[in-house]
């Protein structure tokens, strides 16, 4: 019971991510997408660029800075 204890402990102090912006890692293109609809539920995600030809389980994510989520 206690391992269950600290598991809670854990989720709780756990903040929730919202979900963030996804580039290529080869030309910075934001218009990324997953190869297929099973990506990540049956098999690992894998992403495709049509603007450079990107294939691959590696994408940039960026996320927002607390300045940026302030002006938002």
């Amino acid at each position: 019971m206690k391992k269950l204890e600290n598991i809670r402990e854990v989720f709780k102090t756990m903040e929730h991510r919202k979900p963030s912006s996804i580039f290529c890692p080869k030309c910075a293109n934001p218009d990324v997408k997953l190869i297929s609809s099973l990506d990540g539920w049956l098999t690992p995600k894998k992403y495709i660029c049509e603007k450079c030809g990107y294939y691959g389980p590696l994408i940039m994510e960026l996320e927002k800075t607390e300045e940026e989520k302030g002006s938002a």
